[in-house]
């Protein structure tokens, strides 16, 4: 790393220390990229050299590696970011944003809609709950949306593949009509939280209709090796969940749009964006080349092969020719 990178990190924990002491949001400051970030197709831009970003992130391994995304796009172009991802939960990192401690953060629009603007119905596509959650949050709390990504990290069951592939289930409506003809097969693998909540299990089976035999509770990790070792036939995730392809999970498509719309986009506050609008233009094409496919794979990379999210964020930014770094590194 450079002089100046070494000068920025320090500069930046001497910002955060207090915050650290008081325990503001539970931020902390993480490690710098172990590695120099060059041009690739995102070019130097002259507005944006120098200028000190903080890129922010939640606390779990898609947040962290979109997080990384970010700032490896945003050292390309000339920026200096400041490492604040891995904030402890989803209200600190949206307070970090709003007051000023974070620059730019990935968030989803079922979270902000659902949860920071308190709403008690989701829109049932994807771009009706972008615009409306761009609009809201952008008028009440002068939170900037960029354009959504199709990484749509929300709920819906699992099965194996093989299981899929016996059955031919593609769709929730598919598993319906199986297993009104086969109630035998309806086990079902869920979170405590989930068998309870309107949102989960009482409401996406109220909207299919299927029949449940049996329901085991697990905790959300220990769901997805019960769906492969046969505990149960189908099993509630997360849609970009990297265990999905670790274990050769099949998603059933939610064909009838039950469950909300969780797409990640790059959020800002309005003076910040205002301030420096290119931002938007080097974040966009990196928005574009992300969907569920790509970040189950990262995620993949993380969470089951043990990868350094840091590093798999660096190659995947290498391979889509976003950016370039050094030989030998």
């Amino acid at each position: 790393m450079s002089t100046s990178g070494v000068a920025r990190r320090v500069r930046a924990l001497l910002a955060v220390v207090p915050l650290m002491a008081v325990g503001a949001c539970g931020l902390n400051l993480n490690a710098a990229l172990p590695f120099d970030v060059q041009p690739g197709s995102i070019r130097a831009v002259p507005e944006l050299d120098g200028v000190e970003v903080t890129v922010g992130s939640k606390d779990f391994t898609e947040q962290i590696i979109l997080g990384y995304i970010a700032e490896l796009a945003l050292e390309a172009a000339g920026a200096e970011t400041i490492d604040l991802t891995n904030i402890s939960g989803s209200n600190s990192s949206r307070y970090a944003l709003l007051n000023g401690q974070v620059d730019l953060q990935w968030e989803y629009t079922g979270t902000a809609w659902l949860s920071y603007l308190g709403n008690d119905e989701p829109l049932p596509t994807e771009q009706e709950q972008y615009e409306v959650v761009r609009e809201a949050d952008l008028a009440e709390n002068g939170v900037v949306w960029l354009p959504y990504s199709q990484v749509n990290n929300t709920y819906a069951f699992a099965t194996t593949e093989a299981y899929a592939q016996e059955h031919d289930l593609r769709t929730m409506s598919d598993v319906t009509d199986f297993l009104k003809e086969n109630p035998q097969e309806a086990v079902f693998c869920i979170e405590t939280e989930f068998a309870n909540r309107p949102d989960g299990m009482p409401g996406v089976q109220e909207t299919y209709g299927f029949p449940t035999t049996t329901t085991k509770t697990f905790g959300t990790g220990a769901i997805y090796a019960a769906v492969d070792n046969g505990t149960c036939n189908f099993g509630e995730v997360f849609t970009t969940d990297g265990r999905i392809a670790g274990l050769n999970l099949r998603v059933i498509e939610d064909d009838k749009q039950f469950f909300p719309q969780y797409n990640a986009s790059v959020t800002l506050r309005e003076d910040f964006a205002s301030e420096h609008p290119q931002l938007a233009d080097v974040m966009a094409p990196v928005t574009e080349a992300l969907d569920n496919e790509e970040i189950i794979e990262l995620n993949k990379q993380v969470d089951v092969d043990g990868r350094d999210a840091a590093t798999v964020a660096r190659d995947w930014m290498v391979e889509q020719g976003f950016i370039t770094v050094p030989d030998g590194q």
